[in-house]
């Protein structure tokens, strides 16, 4: 016969293995509204003919452009994307006159991505697009629930890389 700690630790209640339980949930919580966000954005950028991943790289591009037009090398390691990825997406975004290659005045053989004045507009549209996601995926919460979970994604995210991630 088990006694009540026993039962309640091998249903991971107060057990050892209540942490691994709650820190599962939490993941798997995470991860559907990780799914949800993609899928809102993705719906709120369709109109402006971009994918998220092009959004992303358009917002870098403009980023890093404050000090001078970034190269393909950096817009990989900045996004974590292998070279070849980047290539595709600048590419969409040359084809959609969003950006331009050019060469690097210093070393002709660098080129450079440089945002145009359309990539401009559509940055601006873009920031419109996004407050419009953030809307709605916010709109269930309170004002203070917001400011708790920004502080608390703000510890997620500023935590130190573990593991070499």
């Amino acid at each position: 016969m088990s006694t009540a700690s026993e039962t309640d630790s091998s249903q991971g209640v107060g057990g050892p293995d209540s942490a691994d339980t709650t820190d599962g949930v939490l993941a798997e919580q995470l991860l559907r509204l990780t799914r949800r966000l993609h899928r809102i954005q993705k719906r709120h950028l369709e109109p402006l003919g971009i994918t998220p991943a092009q959004s992303r790289l358009l917002r870098t591009v403009a980023h890093l452009s404050t000090v001078r037009p970034p190269r393909m090398a950096d817009l990989a390691a900045r996004l974590e994307v292998v070279p070849r990825a980047v290539t595709t997406l600048v590419d969409g975004l040359e084809s959609a006159e969003c950006v331009r290659r050019v060469p690097d005045p210093a070393n002709r053989r660098v080129i450079r991505i440089e945002l145009t004045d359309t990539g401009r507009a559509t940055l601006r549209r873009l920031r419109n697009a996004r407050t419009g996601a953030a809307e709605e995926i916010l709109a269930p919460l309170t004002a203070d629930q917001r400011e708790v979970l920004g502080g608390l994604l703000n510890a997620l995210a500023d935590a130190p890389a573990e593991h070499g991630c």
